[in-house]
């Protein structure tokens, strides 16, 4: 068993309809499912959280690099789970 790794992807993007589906398909792509999303928007841009609790290591950084590929994704910046991002 590969080892795993606590992580909050923090995502700033444009605010559009079809932005969380997109953020969610790297995840679902490698059958992982968030323990926690939310969303936040500041007028033309989203906030976006996702946080994984035993996600496989290796695949902390594919993730990462997939969701800034995502149409409209401005960041994406990666952290620890245990540290709370401040609103």
């Amino acid at each position: 068993m590969s080892p795993t790794r606590s992580v909050r992807y923090v995502v700033l993007a444009e605010a559009s309809p079809g932005l969380l589906p997109r953020l969610l398909q790297p995840l679902a792509k490698r059958d992982l499912t968030p323990d926690s999303l939310q969303a936040r928007r500041d007028g033309e841009l989203m906030r976006v959280e996702l946080l994984l609790h035993a996600a496989p290591a290796e695949m902390v950084p594919l993730v990462a690099g997939n969701l800034g590929q995502v149409v409209g994704v401005l960041e994406v910046a990666l952290h620890p789970a245990t540290a709370r991002i401040a609103a």
